[in-house]
């Protein structure tokens, strides 16, 4: 059965790089914790402002 699992991380200029890291950490904890043995896709999609600013990040994890 696939599930699918989405994270969410605020992007703040100048610190884009340490919030992408720290995304990619919850995601790995997240496959640690629950044992994921097949990934099946990840996808990323920013969020953005009223200005067309890029302001988030949404990360989803499709798994078996």
């Amino acid at each position: 059965m696939i599930r699918v699992k989405t994270f969410a991380s605020p992007l703040k200029i100048f610190q884009a790089r340490k919030e992408l890291e720290d995304l990619d950490a919850m995601v790995n904890k997240f496959i640690e914790e629950k044992g994921v043995q097949r990934i099946v896709s990840v996808s990323d999609a920013p969020t953005t402002d009223d200005t067309g600013a890029t302001i988030g990040l949404i990360r989803v994890l499709a798994y078996e």
